[in-house]
């Protein structure tokens, strides 16, 4: 938890430095890809508000009301933060682009003057987007630490299946959204540049464009993969397979009647169980047994909280029996 937070106020503080930056650049020279860039800045510092906020009230203690804890809070925020992405950068950008595309219009190619020196405005673009990939480039790394912490612990294979499977929507959330914010600045800084030196403003335009629907893509990526953790996905199955394992080789066990797992959040995972047990195990030898089993399950995945084993009935088992 405390690797996310970290994460997440190191893109909060290069976001809203960033925001003001890219507009400062839009202010001076009318550039469409400046403005994009300042719609996803200030969302992307918008975001990562909501994604502290999800992290503190998900560290709420259980309560009668929420008897297995607040910890899907992080996937509600999270989910709102792709929902921001897309409204508010993505569909802003794209918007703006389209209208830019249509209706070009020159970047300014004026100069401006800072502390006595005057130089071409443009550069202010050229020095925020470069400064911008710079500390995307903090913020991605801290994120993508996160992110391969997860994978390490797990044995994922990379990325592609981290993004899949992880339930660290924090980190993966910032991941994303440096990991865009890095490619929107590369694409403003191309169409600026190549919109000065051909004096054609439809580089600039066409690059305000392509950083809206890029937005909008991740952006519901980002919401379909916080779909899954909130409708409430259980543990990926080789994961499943090992805790399966664990109860099916425990001395006294015959048979797992049913198996379950619900993620309730970040390393919040419930495990239920209804295992059929050899015959003759006396009550007080087989409480013992589950009590111990269900150690032995927490121990094997650390992202589970909270184990119930339920004995099989005698009257379930006599039925089951007839059955076969």
């Amino acid at each position: 938890m405390a690797e996310s937070k970290s994460v997440v106020i190191a893109a909060l503080i290069a976001n809203g430095a960033i925001a003001v930056l890219k507009f400062l650049g839009f202010l001076l020279t009318g550039s469409a890809a400046m403005l994009s860039e300042t719609y996803h800045s200030v969302s992307d510092t918008g975001n990562q508000v909501f994604l502290l906020i999800g992290i503190r009230y998900s560290n709420r203690d259980a309560s009668r009301g929420h008897p297995f804890g607040y910890g899907k809070a992080e996937f509600f925020y999270s989910f709102l933060v792709s929902v921001l992405l897309f409204g508010i950068a993505g569909w802003e950008s794209a918007k703006h682009g389209y209208n830019a595309v249509m209706h070009p219009h020159p970047v300014d190619q004026g100069s401006a003057t800072l502390l006595g020196a005057t130089f071409p405005a443009v550069w202010v673009n050229y020095s925020v987007l470069l400064g911008a990939i710079a500390f995307e480039t903090y913020a991605l790394k801290k994120a993508y630490a996160g992110m391969k912490k997860d994978i390490e612990e797990h044995e994922w294979s990379g990325l592609a299946e981290a993004f899949k499977k992880t339930s660290n929507v924090t980190t993966l959330t910032a991941f994303t959204e440096d990991t865009i914010a890095m490619a929107g600045a590369g694409f403003a800084l191309v169409g600026i540049y190549l919109s000065r030196v051909t004096g054609n403003p439809i580089f600039d335009a066409v690059s305000a464009l392509l950083i809206g629907i890029m937005l909008m893509g991740f952006a519901i990526a980002l919401a379909w993969e916080n779909k899954r953790l909130l409708l409430g996905e259980s543990l990926p199955k080789s994961e499943e397979q090992e805790l399966r394992e664990i109860i099916e080789g425990w001395d006294g066990v015959a048979r797992i009647v049913d198996f379950r797992t619900v993620i309730f959040g970040p390393d919040d995972v419930l495990l239920t169980a209804d295992v059929a047990f050899e015959k003759g195990i006396a009550t007080a030898e087989m409480d013992e047994k589950i009590t111990d089993l269900e150690d032995a399950l927490v121990e094997a995945n650390k992202s589970v909280f909270k184990v119930y084993i339920e004995p099989e009935s005698r009257q379930r088992r006599r039925q089951d029996e007839a059955a076969e």
